[in-house]
């Protein structure tokens, strides 16, 4: 008889033990369910330039304004104006964008492929960062200008808000790597900028290059890894 009810509540034991393990991982589930993922969605950018207020006057006439076609974020936006750039011995990539609004210093941001096409070196630097970077001419329909220095492969890198920024645990300026979800070509990507500001929405741009070297569509989602 004693064995008896030690074995029943043995038995019994290890079906509480079950039931709780059960509902552990469900609850862990759920909970897991109901957060929203932390990934981030893929802007893929094509070639295009920001021009200045004297180079715009130059490339388009005096006082041109550019009209815009789609907003972008943190008041930027892709011009409807498109110009050719020449690189070395008349190396030309023809209907490159304008985006806008104008900035304090002209710049052109290429892919590597766009670089090799044009018989340029050019750096992969942050934007904005074209000192000592590659010389190029744009060519518009009303002028040329000719620039010591300008032309750039932009480095990959996240926009997001500092709300994003608290969720990721990440701060601007903040190199990190990110993970690609899905695919035959899924990946790490190394050396990403994080850039945190206020009027950003979130989001990762990479360049044409970047996006067909890891199977990477407008939209997709990828996960930060650090």
């Amino acid at each position: 008889m004693h064995m008896a009810v030690t074995a029943n509540v043995l038995e019994a034991l290890v079906k509480e033990a079950v039931l709780q393990e059960i509902q552990k991982k469900t609850a862990s589930k759920a909970i897991k369910q109901s957060q929203p993922a932390l990934t981030v969605p893929v802007g893929v950018s094509a070639r295009h330039l920001h021009v200045t207020r004297e180079h715009l006057d130059i490339l388009f006439g005096k006082g041109h304004q550019l009209h815009v076609k789609k907003d972008l974020m943190g008041g930027q936006f892709a011009a409807e104006e498109r110009v050719t750039i020449v690189g070395i011995n008349l190396r030309v990539i023809e209907n490159v964008r304008i985006l806008g609004p104008e900035r304090i210093a002209t710049q052109v941001e290429v892919s590597k492929t766009d670089a090799r096409q044009l018989g340029l070196n050019a750096p992969i630097r942050e934007s904005g960062d074209i000192e000592g970077s590659m010389p190029i001419t744009i060519v518009g329909p009303a002028g040329a200008i000719r620039l010591d220095q300008g032309c750039i492969v932009a480095q990959r890198h996240i926009h997001m808000n500092h709300e994003d920024a608290k969720r990721f645990g990440v701060k601007d300026k903040q190199i990190v790597c990110v993970k690609t979800q899905d695919g035959a070509r899924k990946g790490i990507l190394s050396n990403v900028l994080v850039r945190v500001h206020d009027t950003y929405r979130l989001e990762m741009h990479i360049d044409t290059d970047e996006a067909n070297a890891f199977g990477i569509m407008q939209s997709d989602q990828v996960k930060i890894i650090q």
